[in-house]
Formats: C-alpha cells, structure tokens, sequence
C-alpha cells in the first residue's frame, strides 16, 4: 500500500471511531452518565450516590483527573426520565449507570450499544433487559434488588405485627412498577393465600391517589397496607408514610428510608451495598470487559428496620422476638 493511501486509510479509521473514544486519547479522560429516578434533594438518594463514588475512587478513579461523571436526577418524574436519558447517551459517556426499570427502559430505548449496568432492578430477565442472569447478552448488566421470597416476608411481618389483620392493599404504579405491577403481586399472591389474608390491589399515579388509597385502607379496621418499591413509592414516601400515621394504618415497605422516615417496618435489599457493587463493575467496564461477559447478580444482603416509635403510636406491640431479629430498632 503506498503511503499517502496509508495516511487516508488511518484518517478514515479515526473519523469512524465514536466520538468518547476520540475524546479520550486526547485528554485521557474517561465519562460515564448517571441517572438517578429521584429529586437531587433526595437525601438517601444522595448517601447512596456517595456510597457509588467512594467505592468507585477507592478502585482507583478520581473525578476530575481520569474521570468526568455527568448526573441527572429526574424527581421522580417519568417525562424527565425518558428526557434526561436521551440527554445522558448524546453524552457519548463509556458506561452509563441506571437506577430503576423505568431508567434502563428509556436508557435501552436510546442507545443498545452504550455500556449501562443497572441498580435496584427487580426484573431484568421479564423486562427483557436481558437475555439470561448468567448470560446477559448486548450492552446491559447489574445488580437487581428483589428474590422470590421477599413477598411473602412482607406480609408475614404484617401479620405478626398485626395478627387480627385480614385485608392488606398493595400500593404500587403500574406505569413505574416491574411489568405493570405483576411482578410484585404475583410474588405476594400465594403468601397471601398462606397466611390467610385477602389482597387488595391499590393502584396508584400521584399525591391524590396515594391519599385515597390510604383513606379506604384506614375504614376497614383489619385493614394493611404493603407499599411495593417502584419510583413514584419511593418519591412519595414522606408523604405516603405521613399519611399511613395520620389514618393509623399499619405499614409494611420495601426499603429502609420509609422506616427512617417514620415508617412502621421495612424490610429489603442494602441498597448502598448494591451501589457500593455498581461500582466494581462500571470500573470493568472501563478497563475493557463487555457487559455481555459480567452476569447480573441477585442481592446479597437484606435488612429489616422496625420503628419502635411509630408501632407504639399506632398502638401495637412488636413481639420481642421480632425486635431481636430486626437489623436496627428506631425507638
């Protein structure tokens, strides 16, 4: 090959490659996106973003000299979601990583090449994410935050906590929830039939639909309530466990915030351990593996909170041998 064909061989070459590639060798700087489905204002969503950054500095990134970060937060909101995912590709980052279904759905609706590996996803084999857990396939892996048996822990603590209860409603969002909200209620389904107790689905968009909801649970004196995790659950959960205290209406949640926050028990994934886990593997990826070759993995840790508190404003009593048992008692 003669020279000068040569040089317009390798020119074309270089104008070809993607544009963070080129990028890179000229600043060494590597990018990666983060889209987080709640308000910046978040302050768990923060701890759990902080819990991602240490770890992921810790393996050897620093942000300003080998690493840019671009975050979005979309407060909840599914319209921001798909915008700020768009938004996040355009970025051209190496490796995008994504909280919750509906964030890897818009996230896969714009790109199927970018590298994304996700946390706090329930289904990812039913949302056709992926192909299999052990052989993800294209461009996206994680962690996902839910087992099979954790249905029917959420109703046996209500009814231990609560033994006369009859009715649990089960509040989620179709539009933001694991297939629709049929992921979580075909786990609680068969619990429910175990335990002797009727189910009650309680869908839900907004303020106002939480707050009906939470007013019919409240009129049936062995009334429950199961909030499953999704993002609008999660967004509103002030709110939502606010008002489960105002009706005097015994709760069970999917994460510790709602606890934290004044909730009467949740029991779920470590959410910081599963960001804490994010960053060993966005970190593989920029070192070269394919998220193809990285099988998604099931949690590892769960915790239970009780919150003495409000078990006593409501006026039960938490057996002893479920206090002993509970990861933190908030008293």
């Amino acid at each position: 090959m003669r020279r000068r064909e040569f040089i317009t061989l390798l020119g074309g070459v270089a104008a070809a490659a993607p544009f963070s590639a080129r990028a890179q060798q000229a600043d060494g700087m590597r990018r990666i996106g983060v889209l987080i489905p709640f308000a910046e204002s978040d302050t768990d969503a923060q701890a759990q973003v902080r819990a991602f950054q240490e770890a992921f500095q810790k393996l050897g990134w620093q942000e300003g000299r080998n690493i840019r970060i671009d975050y979005r937060w979309t407060g909840g909101d599914v319209d921001r979601i798909r915008t700020f995912a768009k938004e996040i590709v355009e970025l051209h980052p190496d490796v995008i990583l994504g909280r919750s279904t509906p964030v890897i759905a818009a996230l896969l609706k714009e790109s199927r090449t970018v590298p994304i590996v996700f946390v706090v996803v329930s289904d990812p084999v039913g949302e056709g994410f992926i192909a299999t857990m052990a052989k993800p396939g294209g461009n996206v892996t994680g962690f996902t935050n839910v087992e099979s048996s954790l249905g029917g822990k959420w109703l046996a603590l209500l009814k231990e906590i609560v033994p006369g209860i009859s009715h649990i409603s089960v509040m989620l969002n179709p539009k933001t929830a694991p297939g629709g909200g049929s992921y979580y209620l075909r786990m609680v389904e068969s619990a429910a039939a175990a335990i002797g107790v009727q189910l009650i689905v309680s869908p839900i968009q907004d303020a106002a639909e939480i707050e009906r909801t939470i007013n019919e649970v409240s009129r049936d004196p062995n009334g429950g309530l199961v909030v499953m995790p999704d993002v609008t659950t999660v967004a509103h959960r002030k709110l939502i466990v606010s008002l489960a205290a105002e009706h005097r209406v015994p709760a069970v949640y999917g994460f510790r915030s709602f606890a934290k926050d004044g909730g009467l028990v949740s029991y779920g994934v470590d959410l910081i351990d599963l960001y804490r886990r994010g960053a060993t593997y966005v970190d593989r990826i920029l070192r070269g593996v394919k998220p193809s070759d990285l099988p998604v993995q099931a949690p590892t840790g769960f915790e239970m909170i009780i919150n003495l508190k409000s078990a006593k404003a409501l006026g039960l009593t938490v057996p002893p041998t479920l206090l002993a048992t509970a990861d933190e008692v908030i008293e």
